[in-house]
């Protein structure tokens, strides 16, 4: 046969794959047209832990893959490494070895590879670069099957086989790899949902209908719109959802909308291409992109600006997007939760939210109470509360909670909800003496000028959240004399990214002229 052709036809089988069965299948196929073929096995050899690692085989009977035992070997002794230099330099310089009888196989080899005895094999070394990675056999049943002429058109083709052979042994490996990183996330995922809220506290009272609702919408692809004042625990229930639909083995990504300032908001949830905008100094996914086959959780849908409102709908719509830059439309599967403490009712009738994203976030609405609607919920939410954050303090025991304090805790009206209920668990913690969980008296906030903190409106002038929080960005911004960022800037105070606090006062049309005019 053609020299050319042989080498042409067995290393576009052989390179045709790193799906090592197909490759080594068409190729033992080929093979088998040649010359006598009833096995073929490779085997990747580690100089360093001097061993040999069974690749792959196939045979008559079929396809026969090591992927599931890679670590698996077989130890090369001192004589057997011994021989092999020794074949190497009466071969000249030869890759190729043929064993025909079995009385002439030497002992070292068939000591390693006692399944010789019983055919005729030639054996290929494999080399990349002058360094030896492995081997190829060729064996047929019985004696005296090969010619040198096999032994010489086999030894062309050992640089295309050694290169698929590696690459093979590689793809594998980094498969078993993404596999184990899978089962890790998988176990991580399981442990983050455990401490995220999958365990609602208050399931079977305060938040028993909640917990009905959330039953209800979990075998749904339908958007759920959370509704609730601040603090009053919307991403545990978004969390829940998510674990309970059949999305849970999928994504569950989270974007506080407020928190992104408008600039960097599409990027945030298209993604964007390399060199799209300054800064942009690669390729990156966006949130949508993340969540496809899973859930994306948006808190405070009502923060979106118009131009994003009009984009976010027709990812709802069609299910399809844009990078920033990018011309390709991308695909994806995401199931939307938002959440909003604020009246997106009154903002479509004031035309500061449309009215078609409106509809279509309120497929299916969730209302959840605010904490002094559920004051049985208390001392569980406390326990929980106290439990936790002690493991995380290290803590040898958990504080006592006496009845007289949990009688104060449930008497009060928790006006920042469940997470004021958290900070103040917390801070009693950190300033107990390790027996008992002792809380100061709390003051429900008390009545003074508007733009104060702690400024509560009769009953005749409700003011709405955008100008609550407009008056105490206002009042904070008095009290650092107009500085946003830096060490004691109003930022810092408000706990708060400068870039967003600016974003907020931008879209509340503050200026720091009028907020140095609030208290005078």
């Amino acid at each position: 046969m053609d020299p050319n052709e042989f080498f042409r036809e067995v290393t576009l089988r052989i390179c045709s794959s790193l799906d090592i069965q197909q490759a080594l299948t068409q190729t033992f196929e080929y093979l088998g047209q040649i010359m006598p073929a009833d096995l073929i096995s490779l085997n990747y050899i580690d100089m360093e832990r001097r061993s040999v690692f069974p690749v792959a085989r196939v045979a008559r009977e079929g396809f026969y893959s090591y992927i599931e035992d890679l670590d698996s070997n077989t130890p090369l002794s001192d004589e057997f490494m011994r021989f092999v230099r020794e074949q190497k330099a009466e071969r000249g310089g030869s890759f190729v070895t043929l064993i025909n009888n079995p009385d002439g196989i030497p002992e070292p080899l068939l000591r390693c590879f006692p399944d010789l005895a019983a055919f005729s094999t030639i054996a290929l070394s494999l080399s990349i670069r002058n360094e030896p990675i492995g081997s190829i056999a060729v064996s047929a049943e019985g004696h005296n099957r090969f010619t040198r002429q096999h032994a010489a058109m086999l030894e062309l083709v050992k640089d295309p086989i050694a290169m698929a052979m590696s690459n093979a042994r590689r793809f594998m490996q980094l498969e078993r790899m993404k596999d184990l990183l899978a089962e890790d996330n998988r176990a991580l995922s399981a442990d983050i949902e455990r401490m995220a809220g999958t365990e609602v506290i208050g399931a079977d009272f305060g938040l028993r209908q909640v917990m009905e609702m959330v039953r209800r919408s979990a075998g749904a692809n339908s958007p759920v719109l959370l509704l609730g004042e601040t603090g009053t625990g919307k991403e545990v229930i978004a969390n829940a959802i998510h674990v309970a639909s059949r999305r849970r083995s999928g994504p569950m990504i989270r974007l506080q909308c407020g928190a992104v300032p408008e600039t960097l908001l599409d990027s945030e949830l298209f993604g964007h291409e390399k060199g799209a905008f300054t800064g942009a100094t690669g390729r990156k996914r966006g949130r949508f992109e993340r969540a496809d086959g899973g859930t994306i959780f948006l808190d405070e849908i009502g923060e979106l600006s118009p131009e994003a409102q009009v984009k976010l709908l027709r990812v709802l719509q069609e299910k399809q997007f844009e990078r920033v830059g990018g011309t390709q439309t991308i695909q994806v599967d995401v199931r939307v939760i938002a959440a909003t403490h604020r009246d997106l009712e009154r903002m479509v009738r004031e035309g500061r939210f449309r009215e078609d994203l409106w509809y279509r976030l309120s497929v299916f609405p969730i209302r959840i109470p605010p904490l002094r609607l559920r004051r049985d919920d208390i001392p569980s939410l406390v326990a929980y509360f106290a439990e936790r954050k002690a493991m995380e303090m290290s803590l040898p025991v958990v504080p006592r909670i006496g009845q007289e304090t949990l009688n104060r805790l449930t008497a009060y009206d928790w006006p920042g909800n469940v997470r004021e209920l958290q900070n103040i668990v917390e801070r009693a913690l950190i300033l107990s003496d390790g027996k008992r969980l002792d809380i100061p008296e709390l003051h429900a906030p008390v009545q003074g000028r508007e733009g104060e903190v702690g400024y509560r409106p009769s009953n005749d002038s409700v003011r709405t959240m955008d100008e609550a929080v407009a008056d105490h960005i206002r009042f904070v911004l008095e009290r650092t004399n107009g500085k946003v960022a830096g060490t004691g800037g109003a930022a810092e105070l408000l706990q708060m990214n400068p870039s967003t606090l600016r974003f907020r006062m931008k879209r509340l049309n503050i200026q720091l002229a009028q907020a140095r005019r609030v208290l005078q």
